[in-house]
């Protein structure tokens, strides 16, 4: 079956992914699937609070299942770019079904301890940091690229779906059923996520004579990370962002028992109010992303979320704590989804799954450091003091680092293929390296200063695909004789780097090549290095 249509004119409309049946299918699915699991957290969270009245053990639990993410995300992004990443998800919904099954067995016989719930939630916690990468890596498969980020918005809405009716439908069987329905209901759910895994049939993917291995696929995932400026302004807004955010999120279940008197069925009930204000602000949301730019609307975010905080910490009337927890709803699904559909339209398809996980590690690890963070601030100061000085730390931060733009996303990152095919006089080993490229240019002076400008714009690009160092030198008896150069570890990933060059580097590297004044296109050498059983010993 074909899983991605061609563009149509519904393409501009916010449901045009809907029209796929494989994202159609695979979105209801993860609504599903996610319902258990926040039905599931509420039972533990809960289950916590009532076997431990520490706010320590109440944030532990919520660390446990953020700190596998933060720890595996890379290694599991590489999984996902070099794996069926199908049959990688169906092996790891098994994984969180049998997690689910003695959740389940444990609440029914009585058995569950703080220490084996935090044990249970680990290894939940790792299953899911594996299956991330690859849930965010596939959406490509399902959409045309032109309805990408209507998918990233839909997938962020089906995650505050199923926050909206998880929490209250697991603190409902909480309170009336007990722990052990709450866990089987969600063991349920994993079922329906692996049998719509099943009917999926991915497309075939392009078949790639340069298979990536994981050690060499995780050193190219962590250079591109590494390389590129772009993400890194994602990375740094989106950490700093959360580790203050995320106070709401490890305190809420002492919050809704100390500061609001509430019970389980409360709790489930303010979770369900931030699930349905993220609804309401993703279905808000396209309009503003055409009104106002990125940047303002995480600015707004962080507002709305310091001011819920604030109301949490005054102890309001549990009406106005559930209002509060819908306005910071809608501000968590604007901040999650900008921030994630600018870390997609900035990576390229051929390490989407490694960046994405670095992006995830972040994410998690702000969320687990602020969870330990905020933990330990309640025991020492209070819930009312530590939400406030949460609160006015995010806005603090969040007016700081309004001044360091989100990168628009919109360069084309599909591969040209423009690079012509290297010259050899022979067949050469992939494995065999390093390989030093030099490429020749002829550059009049009065085009020197911009050449060189562009130069060092394009060595990023250079840097991303698999160059390990970098550099440009002029001839000192030719000063318009100018030669860039860099090394690559293999002859294999050189390769690679003429598969994973994109339209975005063409338009640079033209305008590099609009100043070449010499005969024809660049000169082009490639220097091996000699392998050992040839070189007689040079390299000893």
């Amino acid at each position: 079956m074909t899983n991605v249509q061609p563009d149509k004119p519904e393409a501009a409309s916010a449901l045009a992914p809907f029209h796929h049946a494989a994202f159609a299918v695979l979105w209801t699915a993860t609504v599903i699937g996610n319902t258990g699991t926040y039905m599931r957290d509420v039972a533990s969270a809960w289950l916590v609070a009532d076997l431990s009245a520490s706010p320590g053990a109440v944030a532990l639990i919520q660390a446990a299942g953020t700190l596998p993410i933060f720890l595996l995300a890379l290694p599991a992004g590489v999984l996902a770019d070099i794996l069926d990443r199908r049959k990688l998800l169906i092996a790891m919904q098994a994984v969180l079904l049998a997690v689910s099954f003695v959740l389940t067995l444990f609440a029914w016989r009585g058995l569950l301890t703080v220490e084996i719930l935090l044990g249970l939630t680990l290894v939940g916690g790792t299953a899911a940091a594996i299956a991330g990468p690859a849930w965010q890596s596939m959406v490509p498969d399902l959409v045309p690229r032109a309805q990408l980020r209507n998918a990233i918005a839909l997938n962020s809405v089906g995650i505050n779906v199923s926050r909206s009716i998880g929490p209250a439908i697991g603190g409902l069987l909480l309170g009336t059923l007990g722990a052990a329905f709450a866990y089987a209901a969600d063991l349920a759910t994993y079922l329906f996520v692996i049998g719509a895994l099943l009917w999926w049939k991915r497309p075939p993917s392009e078949n790639h004579q340069l298979p990536e291995h994981f050690l060499g696929a995780f050193r190219a995932g962590l250079r591109y990370t590494r390389s590129s400026r772009e993400l890194h302004i994602v990375l740094l807004r989106a950490g700093i962002y959360f580790v203050f955010a995320s106070a709401t999120w490890a305190l809420l279940p002492l919050v809704a028992r100390d500061l609001l008197e509430g019970g389980a069925s409360f709790y489930g009930l303010l979770l369900g109010s931030v699930g349905a204000g993220a609804i309401g602000g993703a279905s808000v949301l396209p309009r503003l992303r055409s009104r106002f730019s990125s940047d303002a609307i995480l600015l707004s975010s962080a507002v709305l979320t310091a001011g819920a905080m604030a109301l949490l910490s005054a102890s309001p009337p549990q009406w106005v704590a559930i209002a509060g927890l819908f306005l910071l709803g809608s501000a968590w699904i604007a901040a999650l989804t900008v921030l994630n559909g600018v870390a997609q339209a900035v990576l390229p398809n051929w390490v989407r799954g490694r960046a994405l996980a670095v992006y995830l590690t972040v994410f998690n690890g702000a969320m687990t450091f602020g969870s330990i963070l905020w933990g330990i601030t309640a025991e020492a100061a209070g819930l009312t003091q530590t939400l406030l000085i949460a609160a006015a730390g995010l806005l603090i931060s969040a007016a700081f680092m309004h001044r360091l733009k989100l990168p628009l996303g919109e360069d084309d990152l599909t591969a040209s293929h423009h690079w012509p095919e290297p010259i050899v006089a022979e067949t050469v080993d992939h494995q065999q390296g390093p390989v030093l490229v030099l490429i020749e240019y002829t550059v009049a002076h009065e085009d020197r200063i911009e050449f060189l400008r562009l130069l060092r714009l394009h060595s990023e690009a250079r840097r991303r695909d698999g160059a390990r160092l970098w550099g440009v030198t002029e001839d000192a008896a030719e000063p318009d004789q100018i030669v860039e150069w860099f090394f690559v570890e293999s002859w294999a990933e050189h390769l690679r780097q003429h598969e994973r060059a994109s339209h975005a580097d063409a338009e640079i590297q033209g305008k590099l090549l609009s100043h070449h004044r010499g005969p024809g296109r660049p000169v082009v050498r490639h220097l091996m290095t000699i392998p050992a059983k040839f070189s007689g010993g040079i390299h000893g």
